[in-house]
């Protein structure tokens, strides 16, 4: 939010300077972010100077170019060579010296020089207004009233002063400081100033020619409705002080209705609309919801077509404007208008919010109403606004105010505790201090005793609600610098639950980081026709894009989005992995799990000169998944296949019936989709479900083994259906105490093995925590390994 240090003057006299004010509006908690001096004409016209034209003269060599003798202010004359045609002596005119850069309205800035212009020497420049930035005029020179003064600075003559640009970041909560009369009111509660408003002492209605009435429809929506009408207005450009203010801050002049009520906006921050009155036709304002479907055009020329929760300012025979947003085509303030009927309300928060989101558009007006407006500053906008037009661009006020205000909103009532006040801010304020801090912020002071003071805050406020909201006014105004930070902290000690989720996801991060993947963000909004399963899927009420109209229900396709990102940008051997959320609906509403992702996909290392290059397989993902497992203790696991239509290949660990991950190769049909030409394999595991199955996991130590282990390994001619976990699983329940690791080293098949039939090489590590082991126990634990292999799944040692 932009406010110019002239225009808060113009609501509080101090002679603090902008660097001060702006360390006070960022200690009270109005953020300064930047300050900068501005100038509402580029170079603000230094260098120029008033000039008297003593001399002029036709110049010998060309019939179009004049010799000028000028008279700047110093001893001797200077001699200017003008091409304008109403240039002559006696005049007061602009002149811009030697040295002096110049900024025309078109065009870059150029440097006046001393030249020779067919002939003779030119000092200077007698300049026409378009030429300096005060215009858009090139018809001649400015001539000047008789009374100016030569030498004087042409920025003295006009009255320009040098302004200050304070870029405040306003947070959402407060909407009663998005405006320079609202900065005003903190910084006067911090100095203990008064505030000087604009006097509407000369408002009344001239005459009641143009009674406009209104019919509102929707009380809830349009909260308050203020409005009247001016006739004879002339609608041309806005004088200079006016275009002047409204550039600094960036805003762009149209015409003199339109800035003054884009002036009103930014002054006292009650956002206000002017319609072309020819336009309402029936003579009447209907605000009401549109009907579903029905085509409105906007004033960017833009068909949009309303929703029915779209509240509209109407005529009697279809939409004039979306409230609170944006203004329509058909009735806005032209050249032609004469007469106009002025808008000025408190609409509904949530429904502007909702229709400014839905067509995407985003104006001062709609940021100012999404966050609360005041409605009791309807009414002293509407007769601000209207004496500035009656002041810029003629014509008379033609009606009463109209005001609809059905449901008054009452002013907070809030009690406030001394003590309440002390403890939740940590020191001690006096009591007379609180007070007066309150009463400068324009609360009132309804009762007061000893122990507190009962208040009535003022609806402005729209954050302060409660008495922690008032402390925190309190606090804001007294100064965060002035509490001292305490030498001793006091805590008690907390329990909670167990696993530490944050430590636990922590360690499995690190443990991921650490092996090369990199972590990724994924936006939770995502396409419709990426849902698995579309009866079940949470859906936006109000999309942003069609690309964000549901919650996902999987990590998969935004991971793959992030995969097709990096790959259009030639890095294709990547390692993800995200945690995030999901979301469905079911029987009984809504439901978010939490999951964690990991993606692998192209070559398993970079390239290399002294390694072949591999590209990542299953069994690459497999391992990631087991260490992760491995890290956070989980037992009692089964591997089995794994059927979706996700996947080419994929397994699955359960627990029980309960699946904790399912992980494989994504099937060609969705890399296809998202134009991946490479495989990518993914692991989905159930967070939220990992955490209940570590919750009763026991931390224990162990001293490391002083004893050596041993490490054997078998060929095994086995079925094709035979798995490595069945294996494994036959393993670890034939010898329970000295086996430690089984890892399978090696797989073939080929033609010399028969029909059907593949070839594992196995590893087994064997450990004693108590003894060195014998050759005898060592051949005795393999021996019963082998017999229960070729019981269980007839396998055969290979030779």
């Amino acid at each position: 939010m932009k406010i110019s240090y002239n225009w808060l003057s113009q609501f509080i006299y101090t002679t603090k300077t902008p660097d001060e004010i702006s360390l006070i509006l960022t200690d009270i908690g109005l953020e300064v972010e930047s300050l900068e001096k501005v100038q509402a004409i580029p170079g603000g016209l230094e260098g120029l100077v008033v000039g008297y034209v003593k001399t002029c003269v036709q110049h010998p060599n060309a019939d179009r170019l004049r010799i000028t003798q000028v008279n700047v202010g110093n001893a001797d004359d200077i001699q200017i060579v003008c091409g304008a045609a109403n240039v002559a002596a006696g005049q007061k005119v602009i002149v811009a010296t030697v040295g002096t850069t110049v900024y025309p309205i078109a065009g870059e800035p150029f440097k006046i020089n001393k030249s020779k212009i067919r002939g003779e020497v030119s000092e200077g420049m007698i300049c026409a207004e378009d030429e300096i930035g005060l215009g858009n005029s090139h018809e001649g020179i400015m001539v000047l009233e008789d009374t100016a003064v030569a030498g004087t600075p042409a920025q003295s003559y006009f009255q320009l002063k040098d302004d200050f640009l304070f870029e405040i970041g306003l947070t959402p909560n407060r909407a009663d400081a998005a405006s320079h009369l609202g900065v005003a009111r903190d910084l006067a509660a911090f100095l203990r100033m008064d505030i000087t408003m604009p006097d509407l002492s000369a408002f009344k209605p001239d005459h009641l020619q143009l009674p406009i009435p209104v019919e509102v429809m929707n009380d809830d929506a349009c909260v308050r409705y203020s409005s009247l009408t001016l006739t004879g207005i002339t609608v041309k450009e806005s004088p200079d002080w006016l275009k002047e203010k409204l550039q600094i801050i960036g805003i762009r002049p149209i015409n003199n209705v339109v800035d003054i009520t884009n002036y009103v906006l930014h002054e006292l921050g009650q956002p206000l609309h002017a319609f072309d009155s020819s336009t309402i036709t029936g003579g009447k304002v209907i605000v009401r919801n549109a009907v579903e479907g029905e085509v409105f055009v906007t004033l960017d020329g833009v068909e949009r077509k309303l929703s029915i929760e779209d509240l509209m300012i109407c005529n009697a025979e279809k939409p004039m404007c979306i409230a609170g947003v944006f203004g329509g085509a058909e009735s806005g303030v032209s050249l032609s208008t004469t007469s106009v009927f002025l808008e000025s309300a408190c609409f509904s928060p949530v429904a502007v919010r909702k229709t400014s989101k839905r067509f995407g558009l985003k104006t001062d007006a709609s940021f100012r109403f999404e966050r609360g407006t005041d409605p009791e500053m309807t009414i002293y906008a509407l007769k601000r606004a209207a004496l500035l037009i009656k002041e810029i661009a003629g014509g008379e006020i033609a009606s009463e105010v109209y005001d609809y205000y059905p449901n008054p909103i009452a002013s907070f009532k809030v009690t406030l505790s001394y003590h309440h006040v002390n403890r939740l801010i940590g020191a001690s304020i006096p009591s007379e201090t609180v007070k007066e801090i309150i009463e400068a912020l324009n609360i009132k002071v309804l009762e007061s005793t000893p122990e507190g003071l009962e208040l009535e805050v003022p609806s402005y406020k729209v954050d302060v609600t409660r008495e922690v909201d008032v402390i925190e006014e309190v606090l804001r105004i007294y100064g965060y610098n002035n509490i001292a930070i305490p030498t001793q902290i006091r805590a008690s000690l907390s329990y909670g639950a167990k696993p530490d989720k944050e430590s636990v996801r922590n360690h499995i991060a690190e443990l991921l980081s650490s092996n090369a993947f990199s972590e990724i963000l994924t936006n939770s909004l995502t396409k419709s026709v990426y849902s698995e399963s579309p009866e079940t899927a949470v859906r936006i009420l109000n999309p942003l894009s069609s690309d964000l109209d549901v919650m996902r229900q999987s990590l998969l396709y935004s991971g793959l989005e992030a995969i097709v990102y990096n790959q259009n940008r030639r890095n294709v051997d990547l390692k993800f992995y995200e945690f995030g959320k999901v979301y469905e609906t079911n029987l009984t509403g809504f439901k978010e799990t939490q999951r964690l992702s990991v993606f692998m996909t192209g070559s398993k290392v970079s390239a290399q000169w002294n390694h072949e290059v591999k590209d990542v397989a299953f069994y690459n993902l497999k391992a990631v998944v087991d260490a992760v497992l491995k890290r956070l203790a989980v037992a009692g696991l089964v591997e089995t296949d794994f059927n979706s239509s996700q996947f080419n290949q994929a397994s699955q660990y359960k627990k029980g019936d309960k699946t904790l991950v399912y992980f494989g190769m994504v099937s060609k049909g969705i890399l296809k989709k998202l134009d991946i030409d490479q495989s990518v394999y993914y692991a989905d595991f159930d967070w939220d479900l990992i955490n209940k199955s570590i919750r009763k996991n026991k931390i224990t130590y162990k001293e490391v083994s002083k004893f050596p282990a041993v490490r054997r390994d078998l060929s095994l001619l086995l079925d094709k259906a035979v798995t490595f976990s069945q294996l494994k699983q036959l393993a670890f329940r034939t010898e329970k105490n000295l086996l430690k690791e089984v890892n399978v080293f090696d797989v073939y098949e080929g033609k010399s093995l028969p029909e059907g039939k593949k070839s594992y090489a196995i590893s087994f590590l064997l450990q004693d925590e108590e003894k060195t082991l014998t050759d005898k126990q060592i051949d005795s634990v393999m021996n019963k390994l082998i017999f229960t292999f070729g019981k269980e799944v007839e396998a055969e040692v290979r030779k």
